[in-house]
């Protein structure tokens, strides 16, 4: 390829979305990946005959950003149960959504973690984050989620019992340090849409983002080593130059090549698989630990939402420690011991498969982080960034980011 109009580094969901727009509007893109394969966090690996995703993710059908970049259907979407099973006093208890599995939610109505009022309180706040229009969520008071759903009235045995465990595997803290925005928006997410994974992994995001893309864009095996407007010098030496430059990275690598940007703190999970002769639960089911100790937050038997996800005969267990991870030596035996009490010594059974350690799995965002909601993109004249640390740390957040970086190349450059 001649020079490009534009240079993309880094070919995350931000990434993706942004060289699809600037190349849909007929501009001369070069994507540069370090990686041997697209997605950047999003990655889904084939390993003796199992789809492990690269740390647990879902995706939210009522991702406004999504609806716009993604052909949906054609991912083979496949749905969890709307609710959860909590581990609690000796059992799993389910908790489901009453307006979309009305007879479930009245059969365990006085059961499971919290009171009647806590259940009547989940309903007020499905209604409060669904009024209104979207962008409205992002201009109410901000708080920290703990607070919020503090003030919300919600007692303690249900804050413990099963928002403190739901709201830790989504935003990757257990303090519920994160902004009550992004709490009322993922909420509202979860209330007016589907949780979902594609048929074959959470790859298939980025790839069907790659597919269509023209030939020799996406350049793989090609780390930058810096980037300024108008061009950037890879690792081994050569130099590419273009009308604009835009970082498409994670918060630490565009720090890496940006270097006045603001540091931006990440929340770290790790997520093991497990394969089992037979599945520990049946049905696709989001499981939380409810107890308040011990290093699991949640578990989803993933063959079970998906059977592509593990070879005929088996099942693929997937299980997320958020924050600060244990000594990855013990990590494991601790894993098994604690879901043997779930379990049973069926648990013995299970064979490890493989752990992600994940550092920079999702920017922290305390409410100051989301203020204002949408960080800029343009940082000088032809230099850009994007991803999910200058949006909100979502699949939307980082497909949306790519779109406003794209925008904001076009305008400079007169399309």
């Amino acid at each position: 390829m001649s020079n490009p109009d534009v240079i993309v580094v880094g070919a995350g969901l931000a990434g993706l979305a942004c060289t699809r727009a600037l190349v849909s509007a007929r501009l001369k893109v070069l994507l540069l990946d370090s990686a041997d394969a697209p997605g950047g966090r999003v990655r889904t690996d084939a390993h003796e005959g199992f789809l492990l995703d690269r740390g647990f993710q879902v995706y939210l059908t009522a991702y406004p950003e999504g609806r716009r970049a993604l052909e949906l259907q054609a991912l083979g979407l496949c749905r969890f149960i709307p609710g959860a099973k909590v581990w609690r006093d000796g059992r799993l208890h389910p908790v489901t959504d009453p307006l979309r599995r009305p007879v479930e939610a009245l059969s365990h109505l006085f059961g499971g973690p919290g009171t009647f009022g806590d259940k009547l309180r989940v309903l007020e706040l499905r209604q409060a984050v669904v009024s209104g229009e979207l962008e409205d969520l992002w201009q109410r008071p901000e708080r920290s989620a703990w607070r919020y759903l503090g003030e919300l009235g919600f007692t303690e045995d249900m804050l413990e019992g099963f928002l403190r465990p739901f709201f830790a595997g989504i935003f990757l803290e257990r303090e519920l340090a994160t902004s009550s925005r992004f709490l009322e928006f993922v909420f509202r997410m979860f209330a007016t849409g589907d949780t979902v994974v594609p048929e074959r992994g959470m790859g298939a995001i980025p790839e069907q983002l790659a597919a269509k893309l023209p030939s020799g864009v996406l350049r793989l095996h090609a780390p930058v080593a810096d980037a300024w407007g108008h061009r950037v010098r890879l690792e081994d030496g050569e130099v590419i130059e273009a009308k604009a430059v835009v970082v498409a990275a994670d918060a630490p690598g565009a720090l890496s090549l940006l270097p006045g940007l603001p540091p931006h703190p990440m929340n770290r999970a790790t997520c093991l698989y497990f394969a089992a002769p037979e599945p520990p639960v049946r049905g696709p089911w989001l499981l939380l630990n409810g107890e308040g100790r011990g290093v699991v937050n949640n578990v989803a038997v993933m063959s079970e939402v998906s059977q592509a996800y593990a070879p005929p005969g088996q099942a693929l267990v997937s299980v997320s420690v958020v924050g600060a991870t244990p000594a990855l030596g013990s990590l494991e035996a601790r894993v098994r011991e604690e879901l043997t009490v779930w379990f049973g010594g069926a648990v013995s059974a299970w064979r490890h498969l493989r752990t992600y350690v994940i550092p920079n799995a999702l920017p922290a965002q305390p409410p100051a982080a989301l203020e204002p909601p949408r960080r800029a993109v343009r940082l000088s004249p032809g230099l850009y960034v994007c991803g999910d640390h200058r949006d909100n740390g979502s699949i939307d957040g980082a497909l949306g980011s790519g779109r406003r970086a794209a925008e904001a190349v076009l305008m400079d450059l007169g399309r």
